[in-house]
């Protein structure tokens, strides 16, 4: 897991962990997962939680470790920065790999691929961008 993570981030999961493991057996209650993570700055809903739990065939009444709750982590923190996801589909959408697309591409790519925005949610996601506009162009920094 340390290649994926950084240590300053598996130091700060582990200080947290430690406060959740009360009997100090490197355990935190299955049921105290959504805390700790939020309590870290993520996000997850509870019907993620319930996937993490059971991607690792536990339920709200288990324990995990600290090695599955690096692991936990890291599937959280990827689905809450889909940055390089969306740098490799505009990557795909620029077919002739020259750093561009069209306006009127990336809108319809917004709109209807994936979870759909509406018109102005893909204008307001686009806005919180760097983006470079060049007429009709639109240019993405790698």
């Amino acid at each position: 897991m340390a290649k994926f993570l950084t240590q300053d981030q598996i130091n700060e999961f582990k200080e947290c962990f430690s406060l959740y493991d009360r009997q100090r057996k490197g355990k935190i209650e299955a049921k105290e997962l959504i805390t700790v993570m939020r309590c870290l700055g993520s996000s997850p809903t509870p019907s993620e939680v319930q996937r993490h739990l059971l991607s690792h065939n536990m339920d709200q009444e288990g324990e995990l470790d600290f090695s599955t709750f690096l692991r936990i982590m890291h599937r959280q923190l990827q689905q809450e920065a889909p940055e390089q996801e969306i740098l490799e589909a505009m990557r795909m959408a620029d077919k002739e790999q020259k750093g561009f697309i069209l306006a009127s591409e990336l809108r319809a790519k917004l709109t209807g691929l994936g979870e759909k925005l509406t018109d102005k949610e893909g204008s307001q996601s686009s806005r919180s961008w760097s983006w470079k506009k060049e007429g009709n162009r639109t240019s993405f920094s790698l």
